[in-house]
């Protein structure tokens, strides 16, 4: 590898990272507010929830699938956690974490086995399939609870969303551990490359021996319990259970996928990238807020930071 090979190599590796030092630098200057301890803690917050979609989102995206069905999954499963700790006695923390986490795998493979079932059995394409999981989802949302909030849940509940483990938001400390345990099924296992086989070549990994349904059934799981896990976290962080929450986190976990670097055709990317993203599309959002810019903006400029992402995986996927 020549010297300009070198330096093309480092600029598409750090370009996005650099972009995240001028943008900080850019919205400090303008925000003075943006550098402090305060809205440090809350821009870790902001960016939990979205974490746990988008790597889900990333697992899918690297077998060369899409899932539009994670935010209506997300808002269902904290209507469906809040119903049920209202209902159950007093727990503490660690046994309402269990509860959420249970909840989250039940839904995992109710919402991911028929989704992967509708993809691969019936080889619908996953957008479609997905496109209506998610109408299904936001549709039993606002049946559920006859379109109103679901208030007065128990304080184990709220201090999941709420809490903190000396300064660290616990949220951000589940999101972490995540994001470790992703990283590490990815890149260090046999079954994560597995999923990058299936992505860059289907024929091929199924003449290698891979069971591809089986593949993208786990990942289309993994999707949905992570979204899932979310919604817990997200209705114990507003303290009330929405029907009309997670709206558009479909978007932004894409959004942060794909701008991270992992390929919308499949079999590039990583759990690595898609923190940059993560973080990218925390810093904008949090940016924005900070300098009081319209709500209907913000979602032009995310609008904006999309097209960007997928023109650029575009040109990414030509020129190899």
């Amino acid at each position: 590898m020549d010297r300009k090979d070198r330096i093309m190599k480092y600029v598409k590796e750090y370009a996005l990272v650099g972009f995240l030092v001028i943008l900080c630098i850019i919205i400090a200057f303008v925000e003075p507010r943006f550098l402090t301890k305060d809205n440090f803690i809350n821009l870790l917050i902001q960016v939990a929830i979205n974490a746990f979609i988008a790597t889900g989102m990333t697992f899918v995206l690297l077998t060369g699938g899409i899932d539009l069905s994670v935010g209506p999954v997300c808002a269902l499963t904290g209507i469906l956690g809040a119903l049920l700790v209202k209902q159950m006695p007093p727990m503490n923390v660690g046994l309402t974490l269990l509860t959420g986490i249970a909840l989250s795998v039940v839904i995992a493979v109710i919402v991911g086995g028929l989704t992967s079932i509708i993809i691969c059995q019936f080889k619908v394409a996953p957008f479609i399939a997905t496109l209506a999981m998610m109408n299904i989802a936001r549709g039993v949302c606002y049946l559920l609870t006859n379109s109103k909030p679901v208030y007065e849940l128990p304080d184990s509940f709220v201090w999941i969303g709420q809490g903190f483990a000396g300064p660290i938001p616990f949220i951000f400390i589940l999101t972490f551990i995540v994001l470790v345990v992703s990283h590490i099924i990815l890149s260090k296992t046999a079954y994560g490359r597995h999923i990058y086989a299936v992505g860059s070549n289907e024929e091929v990994a199924k003449l290698s021996g891979i069971s591809v349904n089986r593949i993208k059934t786990s990942v289309y799981m993994i999707c949905a319990g992570l979204s899932a896990f979310a919604g817990i976290c997200l209705c114990s962080k507003l303290g009330t259970g929405q029907p009309g929450a997670a709206d558009g986190y479909e978007q932004y976990a894409i959004a942060a996928a794909v701008m991270g670097g992992t390929s919308l055709a499949g079999g590039t990317g990583g759990i690595k990238n898609t923190i940059i993203g993560i973080i990218a599309i925390g810093i904008i959002n949090n940016g924005l807020s900070l300098m009081q810019v319209n709500s209907y903006w913000q979602k032009v400029a995310m609008g904006v930071i999309i097209a960007f992402a997928v023109i650029m995986d575009r040109l990414k996927v030509q020129a190899e």
